[in-house]
């Protein structure tokens, strides 16, 4: 077994544009998602959800349910398989997955009972003619900045909850320029196109799932733990997910309740999600309040960074939102202080989404940033080359590279930055008020230990086997070029097998770190096969196959601040009658490791910006303080970007391989949507003269705001 410690580089298929491997399947509907898996003998479960917000469920009347036809069984708290207490899985303490073991109800959407019938139509009317009585108690879902519940954790997944240097209210006092403002972050949802299902069965005393899983392992790991099983005999499978961005990580009710009902009633049970049950079943982004204090010397030099964020969580467990990770390691400043801060609420626990704590985070620093250089009178540019550091501001640690201001540099000279008049209010088309923006975007780059084995066939080929998640990246084609340089193999001639806890131990889709940390492992196993190959005279029949074990190598990296860089520009045309916000162009410039795939990776980076966008002018979940329930938990009334409102989008990329990585990859999922919500902000301020601290920027809210006089700035 290979440790990895080579750096052995082919060149030829990494950085060739490549359609996807599966793409035909896809197009032709031969690939299939976990609810479309044939299974015989299926039964499917429908979860019937509470209707209130806090109480306990006094009585659930399954008598009647049970006598519908085609019903098979009824599970609630008073009859569900037990599950271990006090779970603890993949991510930690994990409460929530604890599902129909007491009668505490934490919030509108949560499983009280799951129905199994014959067919998904009898499962869903039994679900529908279920009456389940509750107790009420008084509720809070009202989130609010100041709190009286709102604590300060003792760490984020991102790090500290806070982290200080310097004296901060001395920088500010001594500075000649401040700002201090609040910024605003609704809820927001992942809203994958395909709803989570899981499949469950037992065969031959193995729990087989089939689930939409963006990790494999994990999900496999947890329902171990969870019904207290031993590993080895939980199997789950994930062959094609359509998205994910955070929400299938690990275990969700849906394949929670699978397992249970294929338990109970001994044949193969298939659960999926309405697209309601999604909106308070999987988690989503916690609304935040932030606020930024920024103090600098006139030439706009930065004295103190003070960035101090609120999210929201469940009274279930913590999740926070951790917003102050963004700026760490962005800025110098003598004094810089991160805080991040939470409030317990009756409410779904928020979780994990598309560049978690980086996305609203970079809203308010970026948004904050181009304030303090209008009053200094700087271009924005120019501010952050002002206070580009020279070491992790907050750690002192080297930077293994850092190409943010070559970002800007292209990014500028593409986009026209020069040009530019600094005035706000000053270009108009008709009704349209025209402005620019830019904004900053970075993230880590992470690695994970991770396992693969690559086989050298007897018939030429090549099969790679590793526990990779595709959720429409293009994985499995950027996996096959990197195997293909490693053994100077055309890529048609490389098959990957993935989405299967039986690979082995790899790491999920996530945190940006999924093509480097599978990358890793293939290379390693694939440079050892060709050294065997190239001392073997003969191939015997079973072919030869080389395993992989990255553990060592990660380990041994030596420790720099590891990030992803970006720089994100955007024209909007605001019109002063109706308030509509029309952005016209994008361009963003990434500096993101060695790009393996530009044709997949350039979907990747669009797909970030085209969120950003979302994420400025339209996404906005509203949470109703009576029912405690979301008012628009559907497509229909949670907005978000369609084709009309997309202009052309560019993206584009520097030449920036990580030293480090033996394939030079980095990592590129999420730093899209990183700083595109501000560089648009930021447009509309620069049409307007009208600063907008709260997103979205909705038409009502550009209508009360107003817009400055030409030529002129009002905040």
């Amino acid at each position: 077994m290979t440790t990895a410690t080579g750096t052995t580089r082919a060149t030829g298929a990494v950085g060739t544009a490549r359609t996807r491997v599966e793409g035909l399947d896809k197009v032709t509907g031969k690939a299939r998602y976990a609810g479309e898996v044939p299974f015989a003998d299926l039964a499917h479960g429908w979860i019937v959800v509470s209707t209130v917000a806090r109480g306990r469920i006094r009585s659930i009347d399954d008598a009647p349910v049970r006598e519908m036809p085609g019903v098979l069984a009824v599970l609630h708290h008073g009859n569900a398989p037990r599950l271990q207490e006090n779970f603890v899985g993949t991510m930690g303490p994990d409460p929530v997955a604890e599902i129909l073991q007491r009668d505490r109800v934490p919030h509108v959407g949560a499983p009280v009972a799951l129905v199994v019938a014959e067919t998904s139509e009898q499962a869903r009317e039994a679900a529908e003619a279920l009456v389940v009585a509750y107790d009420t108690e008084p509720h809070d879902v009202a989130f609010d900045p100041e709190h009286p519940g709102r604590y300060t954790p003792e760490a984020t997944v991102q790090g500290p909850a806070v982290t200080e240097k310097g004296d901060l209210e001395a920088g500010l006092a001594a500075s000649a320029v401040v700002v201090d403002e609040l910024y605003t972050t609704p809820e927001q949802h992942h809203n994958a196109m395909e709803p989570h299902a899981a499949m469950a069965r037992w065969d031959g005393g193995r729990l087989e799932v089939v689930d939409t899983s963006q990790g494999t392992m994990m999900t496999a790991n947890d329902l171990a733990a969870l019904f207290q099983l031993d590993p080895e005999s939980v199997r789950v499978r994930s062959e094609h997910v359509g998205g994910g961005f955070g929400s299938k990580g690990w275990v969700r009710a849906h394949n929670v309740l699978a397992v249970m009902a294929a338990t109970v009633v001994g044949r193969p049970v298939r659960v999926v999600l309405t697209r309601r049950q999604v909106f308070s079943l999987t988690g989503y982004r916690s609304p935040t309040a932030q606020r930024v204090r920024l103090g600098a010397d006139a030439d706009g030099r930065l004295r103190a960074l003070d960035h101090d964020g609120i999210s929201l969580t469940s009274t279930l467990t913590e999740f926070v939102e951790a917003t102050g990770a963004f700026g760490r390691a962005m800025y110098e400043a003598e004094a810089l202080r991160t805080a991040n801060h939470v409030v317990a609420l009756d409410v779904p626990t928020p979780t994990f989404m598309r560049a978690p704590g980086e996305a609203p985070g970079s809203f308010a620093l970026e948004s904050a940033l181009d304030e303090l250089a209008e009053k200094c009178g700087i271009d924005p540019i120019e501010l952050r080359a002002r206070n580009e550091p020279a070491v992790g501001p907050v750690t002192g640690l080297p930077f293994a590279d850092r190409e943010l201001l070559t970002c800007f540099r292209e990014g500028a000279r593409r986009f026209g930055w020069d040009g530019r008049d600094p005035r706000p209010g000053v270009r108009r088309e008709g009704r349209w008020l025209l402005g620019t923006g830019t904004a900053a975007a970075t993230f880590p780059a992470g690695v994970a230990p991770s396992t693969a084995a690559v086989t050298a066939e007897a018939d030429g080929s090549f099969t790679v086997r590793i526990n990779a998640a595709d959720v429409g990246t293009g994985a499995r084609t950027a996996i096959a070029q990197v195997a293909a340089d490693a053994l100077a193999a055309d890529p048609q001639r490389v098959r990957v097998r993935i989405g299967d806890s039986d690979l082995g131990r790899a790491w999920l889709s996530g945190g940006s770190m999924g093509t480097r940390s599978w990358g890793w492992a293939v290379m390693a196993a694939a440079s050892e096969l060709r050294e065997r190959l190239a001392l073997s005279a003969d191939l015997p029949p079973e072919g030869i196959t080389v395993r992989s074990d990255t553990t060592e190598a990660v380990g041994a990296l030596a420790e720099r601040e590891r990030h992803s860089y970006g720089a994100q520009f955007a024209e909007v045309a605001v019109d002063v009658g109706t308030g509509e916000v029309r952005v016209r162009r994008m361009l963003g410039i990434f500096a993101a490791g060695r790009i393996v795939n530009p044709l997949t990776a350039r979907s990747q980076f669009v797909g970030g910006m085209i969120w950003g966008l979302s994420m400025a002018l339209h996404e906005e979940a509203f949470r109703d303080r009576v029912s405690g329930g979301l008012a628009n938990g559907d497509l229909a009334g949670y907005h978000f970007a369609a084709n009309a409102d997309v202009p052309v989008i560019e993206a584009d990329w520097v030449h920036d391989p990580d030293p480090d990585d033996p394939v030079g990859i980095k990592g590129i999922g999420e730093i899209g949507i990183v700083g595109a919500a501000a560089a648009i902000a930021n447009a509309v301020r620069h049409a307007t003269g009208v600063r907008h601290r709260a997103l979205p920027i909705r038409p009502d809210r550009v209508l009360a705001a107003g817009a400055a006089p030409e030529g002129t700035a009002r905040a």
